[in-house]
């Protein structure tokens, strides 16, 4: 073999070398991470640098040069696009830039159960979401943007009906509100406004009576009975007096035991002292005891109490003398399990 014929042959030899070299580094292993799976979240006005800087400081990138070459052959840096991205362990530099490039995103599953204030809400937003929990709190406080929906800063989480959504990362609170809200137009089909209208309410009292009996009680068999309890007293224009409605005018969700300074809190939340409603729900009930509040049974109940086992339960009463016996009972035990703690028994 010439001279010639050698070097050719070299040639095509580091230049075959050479291609499956950068085939490797394109298209093979380009993560860094131990994890199965890492996120990545790029916010709205990121530039080029700032999301090379993140994927290789998050181990997503091992060999930023090459991918930096390779983003800038695809023409990535013009076309950034805000959201969350998921990689897997072992994703190529191909597979990486081709998600980003299409602003393929991995969807975030939002779930609601029981929120008790509007900054509960702006929390899990903002823990969940692109959007800040300052900009959150203060769209549900607007009065013009709560205005399309008829609604105001009281009732504004009547709205929220707990449940799973997935959303994309960077949806605006503006939009991901708007999904909220007709979620709950869609929960509150004709069957259930029909119901509401047989006890005369509308859909943001019976959630808002829904929410108190959240607070009231787990056990499910006792709900539509502590309803019927507050629709009674409705009835009668006697205050609603419940407890939660104390706890949350005064923002402490920790006390145990209502005493009667606590009765004096001068809020509109204050049941005591305040006949009907309050302007609001106190949580966000579960779909389950919105319903136990419109098939509340007919009942003469007046009142309720815990039962003395200390199991969750009630008892019911339509008189007073009836529901003094059973609060005495449940009194007596409360101080003995009290007193029980306090000697370390």
């Amino acid at each position: 073999m010439t001279t010639g014929k050698k070097i050719l042959r070299w040639i095509f030899i580091g230049l075959l070398v050479a291609a499956s070299i950068s085939v490797w580094l394109v298209f093979g292993t380009a993560t860094g991470f131990e994890e199965d799976k890492k996120s990545f979240f790029i916010k709205t006005g990121s530039k080029f640098s700032s999301v090379h800087a993140g994927l290789k400081e998050n181990g997503i990138v091992k060999n930023s040069g090459v991918f930096t070459l390779v983003a800038k052959l695809v023409d990535y840096p013009s076309g950034i696009k805000t959201g969350k991205y998921v990689f897997e362990k072992g994703s190529s530099i191909y597979s990486i830039l081709k998600k980003l490039k299409s602003g393929r995103q991995t969807a975030v599953n939002l779930v609601i159960t029981k929120l008790r204030t509007k900054e509960d809400l702006a929390k899990k937003i903002a823990a969940n979401f692109e959007s800040d929990s300052l900009s959150v709190i203060t769209f549900l406080n607007n009065a013009d943007s709560l205005a399309p929906y008829r609604l105001d800063s009281n009732t504004v989480m009547t709205a929220i009906i707990p449940n799973s959504y997935n959303l994309t990362w960077n949806t605006s609170f503006t939009k991901l509100f708007k999904r909220l809200y007709n979620e709950q137009e869609k929960f509150w089909n004709e069957e259930r406004r029909n119901l509401a209208e047989g006890l005369g309410l509308n859909k943001r009292q019976v959630y808002t009576l829904a929410s108190i009996v959240e607070e009231e009680t787990n056990k499910e068999d006792d709900k539509g009975k502590i309803a019927s309890v507050y629709l009674n007293r409705i009835q009668v224009h006697m205050p609603l007096g419940a407890d939660p409605t104390i706890k949350f005018a005064l923002k402490d969700f920790g006390l145990k035991r209502i005493y009667e300074k606590h009765l004096r809190v001068q809020s509109p939340y204050n049941t005591y002292i305040n006949k009907g409603l309050p302007p609001g729900p106190i949580c966000t009930p579960s779909q389950k005891t919105i319903d136990a509040v419109l098939h509340a049974p007919a009942t003469n109940y007046l009142f309720f109490v815990a039962k003395a086992d200390l199991r969750g339960g009630s008892n019911f009463a339509a008189t007073y003398p009836e529901h003094l016996q059973y609060a005495r009972a449940y009194q007596q035990a409360l101080d003995t399990l009290m007193k029980k703690k306090a000697e370390g028994k």
